[in-house]
């Protein structure tokens, strides 16, 4: 029995360490989804959908996020930080689209005045973030 608990908890240790990190806040990643990048929307959420898609997982983390470290956000994931929070907002879909809605309305660059906003980004078919390889390994 002994050798049978010792063989369990080694196998659950492998498969924790095969078990890739979770994509950010999944209900949040799912609203930005559903909004932009839905597979049987118009033509431009349809090729968000299929940029999102073919993406590795710590590239769709870096929607929001920098790097691999979560507690670091890019200038898109700060404004939502500011706007929703992890634990209390989860559940609440109708507050999380209401944010991706104030964001999608600030710019790019805030300083500069002919800065595109994130939703003229997204509205043209591009992530609210340039997302390079070398963030996501």
């Amino acid at each position: 029995m002994k050798r049978f608990v010792s063989y369990l908890c080694c196998a659950s240790f492998a498969l924790a360490l095969l078990v890739g990190p979770a994509a950010a806040i999944p209900p949040f990643f799912n609203e930005f989804k559903a909004k932009y990048a839905d597979p049987e929307g118009d033509d431009v959420q349809k090729a968000l959908a299929e940029q999102i898609e073919g993406m590795k997982q710590m590239q769709r983390c870096n929607i929001c996020h920098v790097g691999k470290d979560k507690k670091m956000r890019n200038a898109y994931g700060e404004a939502l930080a500011e706007l929703l929070d992890k634990k209390e907002d989860k559940d609440n879909k109708e507050k999380i689209q209401e944010s991706l809605d104030k964001v999608a309305e600030m710019k790019v660059d805030p300083e500069d005045e002919k800065s595109p906003t994130y939703g003229d980004l997204l509205k043209e078919g591009k992530l609210p973030v340039e997302i390079k390889d070398e963030e996501a390994e």
